[in-house]
């Protein structure tokens, strides 16, 4: 029997091909809404995680002043702490501080400007820091090396550059400038290694760098008088992160005397808490475009319902006729439920196919990751939504009176 409906179902479906499609279409693009969104909200939330992870989900940042542990509540007023050598010193001691790795103190000199063979360009981040930076900010070289500790020491004027800087300095994303003697300021530096490209993160473009010694950034641009402009910390792994930034608050309040913290003394910035919040705001997102894609397949549905009563009075004396010569009412009830739900299931699988197509394509700038529920949740909706909004008018069509259908006009 179920044969049967099928047939006379496509038989349906093909008598009416333009009204068919276009009640198809509405599922098709309810099916391939969900399916795209979702692959666009995962392929947002992977962005932002892959370059979160570029900069190292154990990764801690100390520095000046901020909001880093609650903000000012007890209306004390706040000192500004400067972070410092004994700092450091604290921070890198084992004993008190057993789940930090590794620390390195980072100066940032003001804007300056890089001049090679009359070429001028300023990067928008100029650092000096220690060798083991490059390890704490999970940085690696495409060409070159680093600095190391023996050149930290000597204060040699040797410096890293990342890509955004090769390209305007040296007129070309492909040139090779290590050996390279440039100018930032007044001194001379060795070119000694390039960064691999990171992108942006959002905020600004990790490319656009310089990196040198900390002690030449001292000499030559800074000073060491002043306190760092930052202290990066690496917990032991990402699952100790919370526990270095209990230790890392607890050591500076103690160096600097700190019995009543405001919260504005100095910031600690938490990786891994990060990209846990950024995880939780992407799934939120994902969810809501899921939502409002999902409103095409409920207006889908409605126009299979709309497309089966019209199709239920159209054919209401092939019903009488039916029902005359001893059709069932479940048998006129599966009839129009089956002609319901294939359209929806034609309609998803098309959605499907438009969805799995559209993935492929960068949209805003994003490249869409397909998940897999999302295909068979979309499908599967669409499969309810014909059943669902298919019953109504196929047990009207059931119920008609034989002798009611076949006078009908």
């Amino acid at each position: 029997m179920i044969r049967e409906n099928i047939r006379i179902a496509m038989q349906g479906i093909s008598s009416n091909r333009l009204r068919s499609a276009l009640t198809m279409l509405g599922i098709m693009i309810g099916v391939g809404a969900v399916i795209l969104l979702v692959a666009v909200g995962n392929g947002s939330s992977a962005s932002v995680q892959k370059q979160l992870n570029n900069l190292g989900t154990n990764v801690l940042t100390v520095s000046r002043g901020g909001f880093g542990r609650g903000g000012n509540t007890n209306g004390t007023t706040s000192v500004i702490v400067n972070l410092n050598t004994k700092d450091v010193t604290a921070l890198s001691n084992p004993i008190s501080a057993p789940d930090i790795k590794t620390v390195s103190p980072v100066r940032n000199a003001a804007s300056s400007t890089a001049t090679y063979n009359g070429n001028t360009y300023s990067p928008a981040t100029f650092q000096g820091a220690y060798p083991v930076y490059t390890q704490i900010k999970n940085d690696e070289t495409s060409l070159g090396r680093f600095f190391t500790q023996s050149e930290e020491d000597a204060h040699a004027n040797v410096v890293v550059l990342g890509q955004t800087v090769i390209t305007n300095l040296f007129g070309s994303a492909t040139a090779d400038p290590v050996g390279a003697n440039i100018k930032i300021g007044n001194t001379t530096l060795q070119v000694v290694g390039v960064l691999k490209p990171k992108g942006s993160n959002g905020f600004q473009d990790q490319d656009d760098i310089a990196i040198i010694p900390l002690t030449t950034m001292e000499d030559h641009y800074t000073g060491a008088t002043t306190g760092y402009s930052q202290i990066a910390v690496e917990a032991v792994s990402r699952n100790a992160s919370n526990a270095a930034s209990s230790e890392i608050t607890s050591i500076l309040d103690a160096n600097h005397n700190i019995t009543n913290p405001t919260g504005n003394e100095f910031r600690v910035l938490n990786q891994a808490s990060l990209l846990s919040t950024s995880s939780n705001t992407a799934h939120t997102f994902t969810v809501l475009l899921g939502a409002v894609a999902a409103i095409s397949l409920l207006v889908g549905g409605i126009g299979v319902m709309n497309i089966m009563l019209v199709t239920v009075t159209e054919r209401t004396r092939e019903i009488g006729i039916r029902k005359a010569i001893g059709a069932r009412k479940a048998d006129v009830l599966g009839q129009f439920l089956v002609e319901a739900v294939l359209l929806s299931v034609l309609g998803g699988a098309l959605g499907v196919i438009a969805g799995l197509v559209g993935s492929n394509f960068k949209i805003v700038g994003i490249q869409p990751v397909v998940a897999t529920y999302s295909v068979f949740l979309a499908f599967g909706v669409a499969l309810l939504v014909g059943l669902f909004f298919g019953i109504y008018p196929a047990n009207r069509a059931a119920s008609l009176r034989p002798i009611d259908a076949l006078r009908y006009e």
